[in-house]
This record gives structure tokens, sequence and C-alpha cells, in this order.
């Protein structure tokens, strides 16, 4: 191997030991990764963890299987881990706000960490018994409890969103806010919030709904039935309650966008699958999944791992346009 990447039997030894970063350039250690792709290596991982004390398993936690936003969280992740020859168990807790119950008898006899995905730090404590290091993803800063924390500029995406429908001339609004006690659900609605208040003129109506089509049809329902004038967006705060929000104006006799904008947050497969397509907030969930791991990675090698946020892009499309009036 290390005649074929052209470096010495150390070099090799500390390319493949993880042991290389601050002594060899990430080029080197590529050149010999290559050669041990190349040559069909594959490391005697049972005995490298019985010498490093560790069992390369991270754990995955994340509120359900069944979204695709979560899917793509995982394959970025994975994606990192097996890099790193890191196995990655994948582990849902209802809703994020849990608890989570532990999947094993000791989840610290199996597991050298743990990422989670837009979920409570406070989900985690069953889990987390003995100490495990802790990244979240899509949650608050703050935690104290966290080794690291990885989120997107989810703040930023609902600006971006608000000076969009501003700009469209709309003025009355009502937010479909996920009934999900979380950071980043929190954040979009101060946000929100923000944004208008700095502009005269402006109505905001907040209707909470479940992360469910039929929910955020019913909260649709609300808000454009309920006395007063009718508001212009619908402002969602992800895809699916965008859908159903949809679904509530053409039940109403209502056209979207012409009478009614909707916009939603995530960009999954659904913003396109709906008509008219959905305006809506993409967040790069492979990306997230990525820096999660890499942040774990870097704190069980006790190399620091600092907070960022990634960016996040509005995506125009046709369920907005000009206000009504």
């Amino acid at each position: 191997m290390a005649r074929v990447a052209g470096v010495s039997q150390a070099t090799v030894s500390l390319v493949m030991g993880e042991k290389w970063r601050g002594r060899v350039s990430e080029r080197t250690a590529e050149a010999v990764r290559s050669a041990a792709r190349s040559l069909g290596y594959r490391p005697n991982l049972a005995a490298r963890n019985l010498r490093l004390g560790r069992a390369r398993t991270a754990l995955l936690v994340v509120p359900a299987l069944t979204n695709e936003f979560f899917a793509r969280v995982h394959t970025g992740a994975a994606r990192v881990a097996a890099e790193h020859g890191v196995g990655v168990l994948l582990y849902p807790s209802p809703e994020g706000v849990g608890p989570a119950r532990d999947p094993f008898a000791s989840a610290r006899a199996t597991l050298d960490g743990i990422i989670a995905s837009s979920m409570a730090a406070d989900a985690l404590a069953a889990i987390r018994e003995g100490g495990l290091p802790l990244v979240m993803l899509d949650s608050d800063p703050q935690r104290a409890e966290t080794a690291a924390t990885v989120n997107f500029d989810v703040a930023e995406g609902m600006r971006q969103v608000t000076e969009h429908l501003l700009a469209l001339g709309h003025r009355r609004f009502t937010h479909l806010a996920a009934d999900v006690d979380s950071w980043t659900f929190h954040v979009r609605a101060r946000a929100l919030a923000d944004a208008l208040r700095r502009v005269p003129g402006t109505e905001l109506h907040t209707e909470p709904a479940a992360l469910a089509v039929a929910d955020g049809l019913r909260a649709a329902e609300r808000a454009l039935t309920r006395p007063g004038a009718r508001p212009t967006a619908l402002i969602c705060d992800d895809d699916i309650l965008a859908a159903g929000a949809c679904k509530a104006a053409r039940r109403l006799g209502l056209r979207v966008p012409d009478d009614v904008s909707v916009t939603g947050f995530d960009d999954l497969s659904l913003a396109t699958a709906v008509e008219p397509e959905l305006t809506t907030v993409r967040l790069p969930a492979e990306a997230v999944g990525e820096a999660g791991m890499r942040a774990l990675l870097a704190v069980l090698d006790d190399r620091p791992a600092a907070a960022h946020a990634l960016p996040v892009e509005l995506v125009v499309r046709g369920s907005t346009s000009n206000s009504p009036g």
C-alpha cells in the first residue's frame, strides 16, 4: 500500500489508524485511502477497536423514520461515517420530544456517541446515561450538555420567505406553525414575527398544527374561514403543512396562488409533486448529516468542533404570486 501511494509505511499506519491529522496533509491521506481502495484493503476493525477502546458505532436519533428529510440526514451522516470505518445505527424517537428509550441494555457499552436531529435534548436522557458525547442537529446551540451543535440558518430562511411575500404586496399573513415544542420551530416563529413587525400595516395570525397533511388542511381551513379579512399568504413551517394548506384552498374554491399564496419549508420531494409547485426554503439535509458526523468524530478525537450554521436557500416556484389585494 505504501508503494502504491508513494509514501512511507509510517504514513500508511498514521492514515489507516486515523492519527494523521496535523501530521500529514489531507492530499496525502486521500492518496493512502485511494491506494487502500484500489488494493481491496479492509482493516481488522475488531483489533483496531480493541486497541482504541471504541465500538466504532454512532447512534443517529431522529423524530421519524418515514420523513424524507431525516432519511437525507442519515444519508449524509452515513457517508462520512463510512469514510472513517464507523457504523451508524438509526433510531426513532416519536415527535422528537421523547423520551427516547435506550435501544440496548446499555447504550454506553455499544456506542461511541450520539447524533440527534431536530429533537429536544431532554428526550435523550435515558440513552445518554454514562456521559456519551452528544452532537445536536437543528437544535438549541446553547444547550450546555451537548458536545457540539450543527444548525441550519432557519431564521434567515424565514426572513427570505417574508421578504419575498412582502415584495409581492402581501400584508395579511397566517403562520401555519408546527405544534412541536422544539428550538427550530420557535426560531422560525420569532424570525417571522420580527420581520413583519418592522413593516407597517401587516397582520399576522398563527394557527398551530401537527406535522401532517390532514392537520395542515384543518389549520388552513380555520385560517381561511375565520371572521374578518382573509389572509393573502399562508406561511407554513414545512412542506407537509403547505400541502395540506393547498388542499384546503382548493376545497374552499380558492386558487393558489391567485387567491392565496402558500409557502413551505424543507424542499422535500413533495414540494414539486403538488400543483402548483411549492415556493419553499431548501435545507441541505445531507450536508447537516455530514457535518454532524464530522463534529462527532472530532469530539471523539479530542479536536474542537465549533457550532456553526449551514446556509439555506429560498426556492421560488408557482405557489406564490402578487397579493390579490
